[in-house]
């Protein structure tokens, strides 16, 4: 939990990849997570709801 992943490239964590291809994580592993306040809303049956970029707005 408190270990470096890696959320782009070859050695990509599977959890990331998971999320990344994901209709509402964008759809592709081509989409890069540009910095580390990128964050993905999952909802309680596991699915990925939104991603959101560290430029978009979202109330809290």
């Amino acid at each position: 939990m408190f270990s470096k992943t890696e959320v782009n490239g070859d050695n990509m964590h599977h959890l990331w990849k998971w999320m990344k291809i994901q209709p509402k994580g964008k759809g592709m592993t081509g989409n890069a997570i540009k910095w580390n306040f990128s964050k993905f809303l999952i909802n309680k049956e596991g699915q990925v709801v939104k991603w959101y970029s560290p430029m978009d707005s979202h109330p809290l």
